[in-house]
């Protein structure tokens, strides 16, 4: 079985278990991750640049190489191979769980249970949730799952196709890393800079790719990739994140709704630029974003297989 037909059948049924399963609810990979990158912070810590870049060359170095190694270790023999490449697919999609919780969002704000919507936020993104209303919870939950469409699903197959199974493990190490330290608040303004900046240079070509993914199956929802397309070159450089913009520039145009505006973070308020035309989200057009991620998250896989395929 030729290298590349191995990587991709890896990489669909890590993708089919995924939407199978979900996260795994007991010993996920990415906890264990989480856990022993806090546990090296308490070493690493210090308000420079320089002790961030050493915390994250450690700790997406190891991962790199660590699957390397596996991917070394199970080279000669197919099955072994395949199975690799589709746990760590597995360990490193979020995407059907992404979606789950969209449609448990959307749930709770059309019986109007907005307490149990603004416990539920957390999960997607980190807003205070006591300070939005229902559309306030329906618009930071939509922008959520644009971002994290390109973040929990996209980009790791991006990578997974390009580079195996060290591409999968390194980049959700690498985004895992962001989301810990990766912001601009006291404690980690320098330290996170490399964690912040790392992620930023990989989700480049993913954000993109989502884009595009994403603007050509506008019809799939009852959007016109016109609209996708001109959302996405007028207003994605607003702002003030290199990739999100994109992504959710571009759902927006589909959507046919307006993104962005006065945002309530728990370390302060923000205001962001206003992305794609129309009236603010609400709950039917919440559905609408899961639907259309499903899609993205379906097209990805495809294209990631075919290119894993006939690159290798």
């Amino acid at each position: 079985m030729r290298s590349g037909s191995i990587a991709a059948a890896g990489l669909l049924i890590g993708f089919a278990t995924d939407r199978v399963f979900g996260d795994p609810r007991r010993g996920h990979p990415v906890a264990g991750f989480g856990t022993t990158a806090m546990r090296l912070e308490q070493v690493t810590y210090r308000d420079q640049r320089l002790a961030g870049i050493v915390h994250e060359i450690v700790l997406v170095g190891g991962t790199v190489s660590l699957g390397i190694i596996a991917q070394r270790v199970t080279r000669r023999r197919g099955v072994a191979q395949t199975a690799l490449v589709a746990a760590a697919t597995w360990t490193v999609l979020g995407g059907t769980t992404l979606a789950k919780t969209g449609r448990q969002m959307a749930d709770l704000l059309e019986s109007g249970d907005i307490e149990g919507a603004r416990k539920l936020l957390p999960s997607l993104c980190g807003r205070d949730p006591e300070l939005l209303d229902a559309d306030g919870l329906a618009r930071a939950a939509l922008e959520s799952i644009a971002e994290n469409t390109s973040d929990a699903t996209v980009a790791p197959l991006f990578w997974g196709a390009i580079a195996g199974v060290p591409g999968l493990l390194g980049y959700r190490a690498v985004n895992t890393l962001d989301a810990m330290v990766g912001y601009r608040n006291e404690r980690y303004n320098r330290f996170g800079w490399a964690a912040a900046r790392t992620d930023d240079i990989a989700n480049l070509g993913p954000a993109r790719v989502a884009g595009v993914i994403t603007t050509v199956l506008a019809p799939v929802i009852g959007g016109r990739p016109a609209d996708a397309w001109r959302a996405w070159r007028r207003d994605a450089g607003k702002h003030p994140s290199p990739n999100a913009g994109v992504a959710e520039a571009s759902m927006a145009g589909a959507l046919g709704v307006q993104l962005g505006g006065l945002t309530r973070y728990r370390h302060g308020t923000e205001m962001r630029p206003t992305l794609g035309d129309g009236p603010a989200p609400r709950v039917a057009d919440l559905r609408r974003a899961v639907r259309l991620s499903e899609a993205v998250q379906l097209a990805t896989a495809l294209i990631a297989a075919t290119v894993a395929y006939t690159r290798r």
